[in-house]
Order: structure tokens, then C-alpha cells, then sequence
């Protein structure tokens, strides 16, 4: 009987202790989020109940298993599994912990501060922030996992003794990712693009998704996703609408007829953003920028509060100022010139002949006198 019940008892009692501490715990926890409202920390922490009840039963019961006399044969065993459970249970209790207090101070620097920008920055860096800190976590939960078997232990003689070689051969080896990863650390901490910002590379409009310590992921304007390795923006020229401040001026071409109405296009064009919500009212202003023999060359300028505004804005005015156009001055779109042109003075009027081909004028009478002249014969 004894040999059940101490079993019973040993790993019993420690599952139940476990769940009580646990509850009590977060218990406490609640407590403490309802009456600190203003910061989210202790709400945040209780995320973390699984692995925190984790590394108690796992430690409980480590402490506790010789006792239970338990298949004596497979202790070591037991024990060895045990305490690889409490390494890993505790750094997953770490990372859950940090987890917490990044994000309640993320959240209560974004409450206090109204700067937009500032906000996508510190986002940036606390995001990268815990990488590197799960990074870390995980690399040392791994090494005193191995450190735990003895032969191990018995290499780390060897292993150390090797390690400025083996450096250099990794490093060598790692080359494009050990500069992706100091280039996200310089991308995190230097403020040159951050979570949100417009940025156009290689051609391409989009918004910056997710930054990694290795990649960067920009969202399209329709909806692709575009992948690149962090040290492009530290390596190569690339465009950030949203650096310093995300306001916009956007332009406006039409290509119009000569007698296009230009002070009538200034006053429609006035009237069209009065009616668009995307407009923020900065500054507008309409111009002939070039002409051809044909066309006029018309340039309005446009603002707006950022790139997605200043987007909707440029697409209304283009489609409003056309509209109208075609309604109410249809000639000063662009057409084909199909009028005669004005001769020269001292031209005569040009006739037609029999066979319906309008002869070049001849002011000066040299095809009529030609006409008249006896045919040419021999080479004189």
C-alpha cells in the first residue's frame, strides 16, 4: 500500500499545489489589473500563468520525485527529463515576463504621446527589442539544456578551445546574415523606416508591415507583400514618405487643346476640393507647364495629410476636371488639326484641277513658263 500511496501523494500533491499557487497568482494578478487601471502590465503578466505553473510542478516535482521511490531503474532518467522541462518552462516564463513589461511600456509611451511618427518608432525598436531578447533566452535555455549530459560537459573543454576558429569560420560562413542582423539593429535604433511608414522601393508603393532582424515585409497598395533582406535600406537609395511628416503635395497632367479655359479650370479645380474630404486644405494651384504644336501641357498641384489622401485626391480631380471638360468646354480637348493652313503673303489661292489634286502654288511662274518651252533633246 505504501509503495501506491507515496507515489500518489509525491506527484498528487505537487499537481494540486501547483494549481493552487496558480490560482491564487492570478488571482492577485486580477486584482492588481483592476484596481491599476491606467497600465496594462498586470493584465499582461497573466499571460504567462501556463509556463509560471510550469516551472512550479516541474520543480516541485523534481524535488520531490526521489521521494515517491518511483522505478528506481529509470530515475536518472526521469530526473534528467524532469529538469530539461524546468529549462525550457523557464525560459518560456522569461520571455512571457519580458513579453509584458515591453508592451505595457509601448502602451502607456503611445497613450502619453500624440506624435505619430515617434510612436512607429518606438514600436519599431521594442518589437526588435524582443527578438533579441528571445533570441538570447532561447540560445542560453538551449545551452544549459546540453549542458545538463555529462558528455557535455566533458566537450566543453574542446568546444571552448575551438571556439576563436570556429568564430571566424562561422562568421565567414554567416556573412550576409550577421550584416542583415546589425542592419535591422541599425534599422530599430537609427530611425531610418518604421512599422507603418510609405516607402516606395524598386518601383514599388507599399507600407511597411513587419520588421525582422533579418527581413522586411512591405504591403502593396494591392494587397502583395513584398520580402527584402533589411541591409537594402542600409545598402541602397530608397524613397520614405512618411519621414518627418506624412503630409503630401500630389500632382494633376492634362493634356489640352490651345484654347483650353485656364482661369476656368482655377476656379473648377478650387470647387472640386471644397467637395473632397480628402483635401486638408494646405494649398492648391493650377499652371501651363509646357506646350507642343498640338497640346497644352496643364499641372495642378494638390495636398493632402499623407499618401492614401493625397491618392483619392489626385484620382477625384483627374476624373471631376475631365467630366467637365467634356460638358461644358468640349474644344479644348485635345483633337486633330484639320484646317488649311495660312499661305504666305504673295501666295495665290490654290485650285483645284480636273482630277481633283490641288496644285502647289506657283508664285514665282517657273512651272508655267517650263510648260511652254520646247522639250529638251541631247545633253546640251
Amino acid at each position: 500500500m505504501e509503495n501506491v500511496l507515496r507515489p500518489l501523494i509525491v506527484i498528487g500533491g505537487s499537481v494540486v499545489l501547483t494549481l493552487i499557487i496558480g490560482w491564487v497568482t492570478d488571482l492577485l494578478l486580477r486584482k492588481a489589473d483592476e484596481r491599476h487601471g491606467e497600465t496594462p502590465l498586470w493584465g499582461l503578466l497573466r499571460r504567462g500563468r501556463v509556463p509560471y505553473q510550469l516551472v512550479l510542478c516541474s520543480a516541485m516535482l523534481r524535488g520531490s520525485y526521489d521521494q515517491a521511490k518511483l522505478t528506481r531503474e529509470h530515475s536518472a532518467a526521469v530526473g534528467q527529463t524532469l529538469t530539461l522541462v524546468l529549462i525550457g518552462a523557464t525560459a518560456w516564463l522569461v520571455v512571457s515576463i519580458a513579453a509584458a513589461i515591453v508592451e505595457s511600456t509601448y502602451a502607456r509611451y503611445a497613450r502619453a504621446n500624440h506624435d505619430a511618427a515617434r510612436v512607429r518608432r518606438v514600436r519599431t525598436q521594442v518589437t526588435l527589442i524582443m527578438r533579441v531578447v528571445t533570441a538570447i533566452v532561447g540560445v542560453v535555455a538551449v545551452a544549459a539544456m546540453l549542458l545538463t549530459f555529462p558528455a557535455m560537459r566533458a566537450a566543453g573543454a574542446s568546444l571552448l578551445a575551438s571556439a576563436g576558429i570556429l568564430g571566424i569560420v562561422a562568421g565567414v560562413a554567416a556573412q550576409s546574415t550577421l550584416a542583415n542582423m546589425f542592419a535591422g539593429l541599425q534599422i530599430a535604433f537609427g530611425d531610418m523606416v518604421r512599422l507603418g511608414d510609405t516607402v516606395v522601393v524598386d518601383g514599388e508603393w507599399g507600407t511597411v508591415e513587419e520588421i525582422t532582424l533579418t527581413f522586411l515585409t512591405v504591403r502593396t497598395w494591392d494587397e502583395r507583400r513584398i520580402t527584402m533582406p533589411v541591409s537594402y535600406f542600409t545598402s541602397k537609395p530608397f524613397e520614405n514618405w512618411s519621414r518627418g511628416t506624412p503630409q503630401m503635395t500630389g500632382i494633376v497632367y492634362w493634356h489640352l487643346d490651345h484654347s483650353a479655359p485656364i482661369e476656368a479650370m482655377r476656379e473648377k479645380l478650387r470647387d472640386i476640393l471644397r467637395e473632397c474630404p480628402a483635401w486638408d486644405g494646405r494649398d492648391y494651384g493650377l499652371a501651363v507647364t509646357d506646350s507642343t504644336p498640338n497640346t497644352l501641357q496643364v499641372r495642378a498641384l494638390v495636398t493632402a495629410k499623407d499618401a492614401d489622401d493625397v491618392w483619392t485626391v489626385r484620382v477625384t480631380v483627374r476624373e471631376r476636371m475631365i467630366g467637365w471638360l467634356c460638358q461644358e468646354h468640349p474644344y479644348a480637348l485635345p483633337r486633330v488639326n484639320t484646317a488649311d493652313a495660312t499661305l504666305p503673303p504673295g501666295w495665290p489661292a490654290p485650285t483645284a484641277s480636273t482630277d481633283g489634286n490641288v496644285p502647289r502654288p506657283d508664285p514665282d511662274g517657273v512651272v508655267a513658263r517650263r510648260a511652254h518651252e520646247p522639250p529638251r533633246t541631247g545633253r546640251g
